[in-house]
């Protein structure tokens, strides 16, 4: 846009000549223009930097990585014990992988690190932006509520495979390198997938979980001990139900055991894997209540978002 003014765009001075001020009039952004998935990608890497403390004081890194640094310990001390040892253990006819955990059993040493990851993670991408009011901001770009949920998910998901994918990934191939993995290409991509898709299903439901508790209040410090709060409670409540004799498929409210059993039952762990409650409980059973959960926690904030009124 242009003006027939001519003292726009002509230098202004004060008095005293000590400072200028040149107005140049309105001029259109002329640069890339990258619509809502543009926006999406820009909102999952500023959710993922939050979640992770990044560019934030040394003290908003301590949770996050103190969880990620206890998820890979053990992984690296196994790693460790199967590389170092295994000569020793097969001179005394030991098998390397009767020492060392499997793969299903690693996340039973790491499942509290899991546990406060998820607690964090989502309350620290929801309840920030509605308590801030930057939501409505956020609307006010390309991003609809919907856009703004799947990116919001999306960082929550990758956060969350830093400790229930990424140790396991990292066995796998230095068990490998060491030897002492999978014998051939096949063996290998047998294992692959089942570490892919265990991590996913010991990252879905309680991210779930968390996204659903984060969308009720605004308080991160709520939503994290609401979180843990039920985990914990859910265990009890089921474990004591079962154990007095109620139907052993009371077993799938366990929310903190149901995702390992079935991790254990996908890398072919007997079934009772976690705790003996789940013995009698099909696979079938507990693959219907997984997603029934898992999916019906996303239904429920994609409900509380839609619902919110937001100010723009």
């Amino acid at each position: 846009m242009t003006s027939s003014d001519p003292s726009i765009g002509a230098p202004a001075s004060s008095g005293t000549g000590a400072a200028r001020i040149l107005e140049r009039g309105y001029r259109s952004y002329d640069g890339p223009r990258l619509g809502a998935r543009g926006a999406m990608r820009s909102l999952v890497r500023h959710s993922v930097q939050r979640v992770l403390g990044l560019k934030r004081t040394f003290w908003n890194k301590i949770l996050p990585f103190g969880a990620i640094f206890i998820a890979y310990v053990p992984a690296i001390a196994f790693v460790g014990i199967a590389a170092l040892l295994k000569e020793r253990f097969a001179r005394n006819g030991v098998d390397i992988n009767q020492v060392i955990p499997s793969y299903a059993e690693f996340y039973l040493f790491v499942w509290a690190a899991i546990l406060v990851f998820a607690a964090l993670a989502a309350p620290e991408v929801l309840c920030t932006d509605r308590r801030s009011g930057m939501l409505g901001l956020y609307l006010a770009s390309p991003l609809n509520r919907d856009t703004y949920l799947v990116a919001k998910a999306t960082a929550v998901a990758f956060v969350l495979s830093l400790v229930t994918l990424g140790p396991p990934l990292f066995m796998l191939i230095a068990r490998t390198i060491a030897g002492v993995g999978p014998d051939g290409f096949g063996a290998f991509i047998g294992v692959l997938w089942r570490v892919v898709v265990g991590g996913v299903i010991v990252a879905a439901l309680p991210g779930a979980l968390s996204l659903a508790i984060a969308s009720t209040t605004t308080r991160r410090a709520a939503a994290s001990a609401a979180f843990i709060l039920v985990t914990i409670g859910s265990a009890v409540v089921s474990e004591t139900l079962v154990n007095s004799g109620a139907s052993a498929s009371l077993f799938v409210i366990n929310l903190p055991y149901l995702p390992l059993e079935l991790v254990g039952r996908l890398y072919g762990e007997p079934a009772g894997f976690v705790s003996s409650s789940s013995i009698n409980t099909s696979t079938t059973t507990m693959v219907v209540a997984y997603l029934v959960i898992t999916l019906g926690c996303a239904a429920f904030v994609r409900f509380r978002y839609q619902s919110i009124r937001v100010t723009r």
